[in-house]
């Protein structure tokens, strides 16, 4: 059986022929553009993203099977006749929702495994419905497939990262939806990942999942995602603090898992090569064999896990007139392995998988393994998410080829580099209201 997975996330929708053994056989990408309207907007189109679906399929053989995989959080609203911009799930705006709701944290982590978060759909939902109860509801996946087949239905992962899923039963909550003003009924159908989703040109689409969901699928084991944010993930069917405790997928049984996000981990090289306008980025941090003491805190819609503090504001620390650009630019790598050790440092590893764009850079992956030190197996395959929920449609996970990074530095190196990180991330966060007794 062939399958076509579909791998919508925030830069580009790629498509991948995946055949019988689990090979790539052919591949497609169409790039989709994000607009920043206001500081800290984040905003898509929508039928942008649905026309990039279409070429992709356009672009390939016809397949025995459709998978999808999405970007997550970000929400979307519709009727038959117009649809919203996508807020996106770096998108800070609803912040003040969130803050006026924190009484109500305990509640919402209690019955989501989340953070109350402006990340996370919910206020997103509510924002956009506007007050109206006539319009459809959800996340990317839900639209996709409507688009696709008709059917208004979401996957299971994906609903868990609304803020409007409870965990334990797996059911839209209507005390959450209450609480958020997201009436119930405009919210789609919850099914399992590979329940089957309808079908599109006669071809069904017989598997969805989140991308981080489905990278997590197809590795088998605790990984890190490296895109334009990052996402790292463990299963576990336990609770910790600071991460996000989440369903990762729902077949036969649940599965469950917890996660660190990243706001900003391809975004933050992105932005050190504009301002130091270079095309690439790599070659200019080699030509520095350390930082020098200068470290990027690339809080720029303030932080994520494990800090959750959307105060935060972007630093570049450790700044003297002799700070080179090789040093910046190296700074920006290391901001990205320090971000995901941040996330590691709350589990237990023996070992790390990574995939992701931004894993075909080798200076990368080595600073991440001196940094986490652990070994990091990164796959060969730039398209785990799509390979993973591939899988899925198709019965079950299959085994990979991947290359090995091995820490390279002692452990007091190691753990002055991370304190080092920890006092840039300390002076990102001298504004939040929580830290600045305890910092004056």
């Amino acid at each position: 059986m062939t399958v076509l997975a579909i791998d919508q996330g925030t830069s580009s929708t790629k498509g991948v022929l995946v055949g019988d053994d689990g090979a790539v056989l052919a591949r497609a990408s169409v790039p989709v553009k994000c607009c920043y309207p206001h500081p800290g907007w984040v905003e898509q189109d929508a039928e942008e993203i649905w026309q990039s679906v279409l070429a992709v399929i356009d672009q390939l053989p016809a397949p025995d099977a459709i998978a999808l995989s999405n970007q997550r959080e970000s929400a979307v609203v519709w009727d038959d006749t117009s649809v919203s911009p996508v807020i996106g799930w770096q998108d800070a705006r609803t912040a003040p929702d969130c803050d006026r709701l924190r009484e109500h944290e305990p509640f919402v982590r209690a019955r989501t495994g989340l953070a109350l978060d402006p990340m996370f759909s919910a206020t997103k939902l509510h924002r956009l419905l506007g007050g109206r109860d006539d319009r459809r509801a959800g996340t990317i996946d839900a639209f996709l497939v409507h688009r696709l087949t008709g059917e208004f239905a979401t996957e299971a992962g994906n609903a868990s990262r609304t803020l409007l899923l409870n965990l334990e039963t797996l059911e839209w909550d209507p005390e959450l939806c209450e609480l958020f003003g997201v009436p119930l009924h405009t919210l789609p159908e919850i099914r399992r990942s590979d329940a089957g989703f309808g079908s599109h040109r006669g071809v069904p689409v017989a598997a969805v999942l989140a991308d981080s969901h489905a990278a997590l699928y197809a590795h088998g084991a605790a990984k890190a995602t490296y895109g334009t944010g990052s996402s790292v993930m463990v299963p576990s069917d336990s609770a910790v603090d600071g991460l996000a405790h989440t369903l990762a997928w729902r077949t036969d049984s649940a599965v469950y898992a917890v996660e660190g996000n990243i706001l900003a981990s391809a975004a933050a090289l992105d932005w050190m090569a504009r301002t130091l306008g270079v095309e690439h980025l790599e070659p200019l941090a080699r030509q520095a064999p350390t930082t020098d003491g200068v470290h990027l805190v690339p809080a720029f819609g303030g932080l994520g896990a494990p800090h959750w503090d959307r105060d935060a504001s972007g630093v570049i620390a450790g700044l003297t007139l002799g700070t080179t650009p090789a040093q910046l630019a190296r700074a920006a790598f290391e901001s990205v392995a320090h971000q995901i050790c941040d996330i590691v440092d709350r589990v237990e590893l023996d070992a790390l998988h990574a995939d992701g764009g931004a894993t075909a850079s080798e200076l990368l992956m080595q600073l991440q393994a001196d940094l986490a030190g652990v070994p990091v197996h990164v796959s060969t395959s730039p398209e785990m998410s799509a390979l993973g929920v591939a899988d899925l449609a198709a019965g079950g996970r299959r085994e990979r080829p991947t290359r090995t990074f091995v820490p390279a530095i002692s452990d007091d190196e190691r753990h002055a580099r991370r304190e080092a990180w920890h006092a840039a991330v300390r002076r990102s966060r001298m504004a939040s209201p929580e830290l600045e007794g305890s910092l004056r």
